[in-house]
């Protein structure tokens, strides 16, 4: 069988236990391996001669194998592979350990390339500590020694040096057969390598700096294709039609008036960004974004409201029922003065909020719910992911409002969008999102959405007092917390899993098991209940309605009170393993309990010894209380990937590390605009429009 770069893995000269291994790196095709490319690299191409090796000197040597054997260590009972090498300048003693296959691998007589770090003990004054290796041979290029040394993301059975040989392999067969990507005005206005070039010299570069310039080629084509994509969905928006919704001035002054607080200076100019969009023919596609409490539900609420009197539907989409349920109460209480009709449509509950029977909310079937629904009598539905089932039909939806919108894909959103009677038009959508987005990724990843920030919080909270707390101190802490507690304040616990583990992460704090433990040794004269997502939905309701009425006092929970659990006096937190948390979560949990006037206390408690990276991003969240400022911190610390949760977004790994690049996501997006006022349909263009399709099935925002 010929190879090409489209066949199956399972076609590579190797044994078939590798090619399963090679499935699980998601290495399907021959041709996954090229584009496979590497997480880090070593420099090895400090070639010296024996009599001029140093001491800790990261070097490479060539010479013949004298003597080699296998020795069994007294002290530690394990294999250690000694050989002396010489070159014409004199030996070398080399060590590897539990590799003991190395004895019959070599022979004496062998030429050998190394590279490794030269080492010294109170035995060899100077030897050789388990370098890489390969035998010299004639008319054979060194691929693991004697150079920069590219290295993979591994798996079991798969080392870095079999990868590296396939695509070494590989690279000698297709290299002058790879198609070029990208345009060539492109590449020059850009000043990149060509495809050939770069594919190889990110995989075998001659120095770090043909590594650097290749990476910069891929990572400035992701951007732009990423660009293509959302700009391209942009303009494709733009020629759409929407409803035009007229909103009275005087409704604005009739709803300001009925809230039982004044809206702040940012709300209010949110919502004049939402009323000019609404009023327009083409649909809105704003972003709204805001810490948790800083009023995003009364801009959502008005939005729905001005809607709704211009005689049309909203939905309102949630991720979770805690947060769905939440905000039917919510804006039923904002929108009561108006009487507006809304229903609540989760998994396994359907209620409704009539007209005809003011502030009583009523159980009713599905079929009349999604009959009223049709019919264009029900003002606005909320739910979760119910929502988007094929039987929901609404009679005139004219806006959709998503809250923590980057949690829904694509697809789901267009189908939501394309849920009304009248199908040649779109729906204006509004998202929410109480995840501070630093302005890289608002560039690129939501460059299809205009953005509102709602920046200060309503007068009179006060900043909750965060404190990073030492092992020692943590029974200080508890007693702290009993005395509040006992004033009738509330506490979150919040732990980074749900059940015990064992290994790596047995050190990490669980649900089930600190709720054990603060129950029966720490808070016995307390009521004491656990929330987490493995629980059946009934029983979170009660737990959350009871500590709601006070019944409960502390709440040890997952990141699931992340979202939707307002609680005003819940003024007290615990966050367990805080480190293992993002600085845009951490802040989010630290949200739910600046609810109120009072003043909120947060403590920090670490499990284990911290990295000087995690003590300098746990230190940025208790000197900063800004959002968004935590939020380009915390993407400069720990990268794009940790920031989104790379996995979620199915974004290619070279893509998500050239967001940290703010002048490369500027350059590739300005490119990219050039290219499609010029041509919008990208008919000059057909690889990249065919790219771009191929991009969007790969890139799905979740």
């Amino acid at each position: 069988m010929k190879l090409k770069l489209s066949s199956p893995i399972e076609v590579l000269p190797i044994p078939k236990k590798y090619k399963k291994e090679l499935r699980k790196l998601k290495l399907e095709k021959v041709g996954d391996l090229l584009f496979y490319f590497p997480q880090r690299y070593e420099d090895y191409s400090n070639l010296k001669k024996i009599k001029d090796l140093k001491i800790g000197e990261k070097v490479s040597i060539q010479g013949k194998i004298k003597e080699i054997e296998n020795i069994i260590s007294p002290l530690k009972k394990r294999v250690l592979t000694e050989a002396l090498v010489e070159d014409e300048t004199g030996s070398l003693r080399v060590v590897w350990f539990n590799q003991p296959f190395l004895k019959n691998y070599f022979k004496r007589g062998d030429k050998v390339s190394l590279s490794g770090k030269v080492s010294s003990d109170s035995f060899y004054p100077l030897y050789l500590s388990s370098p890489y290796f390969e035998k010299i041979k004639p008319h054979k290029t060194l691929i693991h020694t004697g150079r920069v040394i590219s290295f993979y993301s591994e798996t079991k059975g798969i080392s870095s040096k079999l990868i590296r040989w396939l695509i070494f392999l590989l690279l000698k067969e297709f290299k002058e057969k790879l198609p070029e990507t990208l345009p060539e005005e492109i590449l020059k206005k850009a000043k990149l390598l060509t495809l050939r070039e770069a594919i190889e010299k990110i995989h075998f570069p001659a120095e770090l700096k043909e590594a650097k310039k290749a990476k910069l080629r891929f990572q400035f084509e992701e951007l732009f294709l990423l660009h293509l994509s959302v700009l391209k969905e942009r303009l494709a928006l733009e020629k759409e039609k929407a409803f035009k919704i007229e909103i009275s001035s005087q409704l604005l002054e009739r709803f300001k008036e009925s809230l039982p607080f004044k809206l702040t200076l940012d709300q209010e100019k949110c919502i004049k960004e939402i009323v000019q969009d609404l009023s327009k023919e083409t649909p809105m596609n704003r972003l709204l974004q805001g810490d948790v409490g800083s009023g995003k539900t009364a801009v959502a609420a008005f939005s729905a409201l001005a809607t709704i009197k211009a005689g049309y539907q909203v939905a309102l989409m949630a991720p979770t029922e805690i947060l769905s349920k939440q905000h039917f109460q919510e804006i039923h209480k904002l929108l009561a003065p108006f009487r507006v009709e809304i229903g609540l449509l989760t998994g396994k509950q359907d209620k409704l909020l009539s007209k005809k029977l003011p502030g009583q909310t009523i159980e009713i079937s599905r079929k009349k719910l999604l009959e009223k629904t049709l019919s264009g009598d029900l003002d606005l539905l909320i739910g979760t992911h119910a929502l988007i089932q094929e039987k929901v039909k609404f009679g005139n939806l004219a806006l959709v409002i998503l809250d923590e919108q980057h949690r829904f894909g694509v697809k789901q959103r267009a189908k939501l969008l394309k849920q009304g009677k009248a199908s040649s038009f779109i729906p204006h959508l509004l998202s929410m999102t109480a995840t501070p987005i630093p302005r890289t990724l608002a560039l690129t990843i939501y460059g299809d959405l205009d953005i509102s920030i709602i920046e200060k919080p309503p007068p009179g909270r006060k900043p909750a007092i965060t404190q990073l707390v030492e092992p020692e101190e943590r029974f200080k802490v508890y007693e702290f917390l009993r005395k509040e507690i006992k004033k009738g304040k509330q506490l979150f616990v919040i732990c980074p899993k749900i059940e015990p583990k064992e290994g790596k992460l047995a050190h990490l704090k669980s649900v089930e098991k600190e709720y054990e433990f603060l129950k029966s040794e720490v808070f016995p004269e307390f009521k004491v209940a656990k929330l987490h997502g493995k629980m059946k939905t009934s029983e979170r309701d009660k737990v959350i309605q009871e500590f709601r009425e006070g019944k409960i006092q502390i709440l040890v929970a997952t990141s699931v009170v992340e979202v939707g659990i307002d609680v005003p006096q819940a003024t007290l937190m615990i966050i367990e393993g805080a480190e293992r948390f993002g600085l845009a979560q951490l802040h989010q949990f630290r949200g739910r309990i600046q609810r109120s006037k009072e003043q909120a206390f947060c403590f920090l408690f670490v499990s284990g010894n911290l990295s000087e990276k995690a003590k300098k991003r746990l230190q940025a969240l208790l000197s900063t209380k800004s959002g968004l400022e935590l939020a380009e911190i915390d993407l400069k610390l720990r990268g794009p990937g940790s920031f989104l949760g790379a996995r979620q977004w199915g974004m290619p790994d070279l893509a998500m590390s050239a967001l940290a690049n703010q002048k490369l996501v500027k350059r590739t997006k300005e490119i990219a605009q050039e290219i499609l006022t010029q041509d919008p349909e990208l008919k000059k263009y057909p690889v990249l429009a065919k790219r771009i399709k191929k991009f969007k099935e790969i890139f799905h925002k979740e």
